[in-house]
């Protein structure tokens, strides 16, 4: 059922919006997790290492379908918010065919040129057969990983986070069990744990669809809701491809530091995969409250709340921080036997590696808190400039950690690369949200000041065709007519650029 966001208690509504995403957050890193677990201890540490030499391509081409899934639904998220649900309609099928391109372009990518791509990551010998077949089926599939991810967005944007974690729950448990009969049981080996995801996530989209068909009206596409126009194909393809291209920035800087790892042998290899499941296990609360707030955000931002948006970001930003603290202990604490839950007990040097990389991680969590929110948060008012930037200088910070640190200091420099890319992303997001809190404080003075207006004159029974707007700043950074200033609202709503809410003086 649709929720909006947009009116009640923002940190209940936000931490309650959170929560199913969490739970979703967690069993989605279980697919990773039950995978390495299941390979690991069922096939051997060498194909461990196989699956885990494939992360940083996976992160590159299938991380777009994450971050673009994102961004096909803010404007969705927005015009529910304002309320306006042919518009809404327009912008879900927008991000249908974007969608559409863009799995086509990484299917074929992915597909045809994983065996290059792992030889140019410097990927040992022996991995290599088991890292492409695994790369290849992943690949084969983009189509199904994208539409449940455009799906669910979707879904989430207008306010229901419980039905695509529960559709989510169904595809884990699945996955876990077909890993599991495909490994043990037919012996598949590696490809038989990428057989596991991909029919698992086949399920996952056959139920959204289902959903959608039965209990969600508004957002069945008629044959009007397709007549898009260029400014609503083009601001949705333009959040779509640009958000997607922040995590593949992120992830270009991951394969340079894949590739100093590589250089370090199977062990280090192993290691790494070990502990980067538990740790993007233990990031999963911190990113769910990123996706919630980009959702509320721009619904907020489509109803005009703009005090709301403020405090929501504030508040949200002290939860996410204490979380950070609570999770970065328990990594610390229990990071040995959890890494011993892939490698078994046999293997102490890649267990000491695994668990020094998440002692250090485990301790700087609050920056990676305050990452997602602000930058989710400035996503949700339309602005992808400093995201790109904030994704621009985590690609630098893992890319000197690749080429600099592991060859000076070795795994430990593999340990301190994901910290210093969150803080080089942290810097200019902050600074960017100061600046955005300030104008959001100057559009509710404005606001405010327009209302005092109507109602006096409403008061004093005089007309309103004189009403003057005035001053209201801009807070997007896409390109498009200017906003008004010292415009009368009859002038306003006569104008061919106007696509303005009732009164409101800005064009949207």
């Amino acid at each position: 059922m649709a929720v909006n966001l947009t009116s009640g208690p923002p940190t209940r509504r936000i931490v309650a919006f959170t929560i199913p995403l969490l739970i979703g957050n967690l069993f989605q890193q279980l697919y990773a997790f039950t995978d390495a677990a299941v390979v690991g201890r069922l096939i051997d540490v060498q194909a461990l290492a196989a699956v885990g030499a494939t992360g940083g391509l996976h992160f590159l081409l299938i991380g777009f379908t994450f971050g673009a899934s994102g961004g096909l639904a803010i404007p969705v998220a927005r015009a529910f918010g304002a309320g306006d649900m042919s518009q809404m309609r327009r912008y879900v099928a927008a991000g249908s065919l974007v969608s559409v391109g863009i799995a086509v372009v990484i299917t074929l990518v992915g597909v045809f040129g994983s065996g290059l791509l792992l030889r140019l990551l410097n990927t040992p010998a022996e991995l290599q057969a088991r890292a492409e077949i695994f790369l290849v089926i992943t690949f084969s599939a983009t189509v199904v990983v994208m539409a449940y991810n455009f799906l669910a967005s979707v879904i989430r944007a207008l306010g229901d986070s419980t039905t695509p974690l529960i559709f989510l729950v169904v595809a884990c448990v699945l996955n876990a069990g077909l890993v599991v009969l495909f490994i043990g049981g037919f012996h598949l080996g590696v490809p038989g744990a990428a057989w596991a995801t991909v029919v698992a996530q086949m399920v996952s989209v056959l139920l959204c669809a289902v959903l959608i068909w039965r209990r969600m009206p508004l957002l069945h596409l008629r044959r009007p809701d397709w007549r898009i126009s260029r400014s609503e194909f083009g601001e949705t393809a333009r959040l779509g491809v640009t958000m997607g291209f922040q995590l593949s920035v992120i992830a270009i800087g991951a394969l340079v530091l894949q590739y100093a790892i590589n250089g370090l042998g199977s062990d280090a290899v192993a290691a790494y995969t070990a502990s980067m499941r538990i740790d993007q296990t233990a990031a999963a609360p911190l990113s769910s409250f990123g996706v919630a707030m980009a959702t509320y955000v721009a619904q907020n931002r489509g109803a005009r709340q703009w005090t709301r948006i403020r405090v929501g970001v504030f508040r949200i930003s002290l939860v996410s921080v204490a979380a950070a603290l609570v999770l970065g202990t328990v990594v610390i604490v229990f990071g040995q036997p959890l890494v011993e839950l892939f490698i078994g007990p046999g293997e102490p040097a890649i267990a000491g590696m695994a668990h020094q990389y998440l002692i250090i991680n485990g301790a700087l969590y609050a920056i990676l808190a305050l990452m997602f929110v602000f930058r989710s948060s400035i996503q949700g008012l339309g602005l992808t400039g400093v995201p790109t930037l904030a994704g621009i200088m985590e690609l630098v910070f893992r890319a000197i950690a690749g080429l600099w640190l592991v060859s000076a200091m070795g795994f430990l420099g593999v340990c301190l690369a994901a910290p210093l890319a969150w803080l080089g992303a942290l810097v200019p997001l902050l600074i960017a949200w100061l600046g955005q809190r300030r104008r959001l404080s100057q559009q509710q003075d404005s606001d405010d000041a327009v209302a005092a207006e109507l109602a006096r004159a409403e008061l004093a029974g005089a007309p309103m065709d004189g009403l003057v707007l005035t001053g209201l700043p801009d807070l997007s950074d896409e390109p498009g007519p200017s906003r008004t200033s010292d415009l009368s609202v009859d002038d306003c709503r006569e104008s061919p650029d106007c696509h303005c809410d009732a009164l409101c003086g800005v064009t949207s």
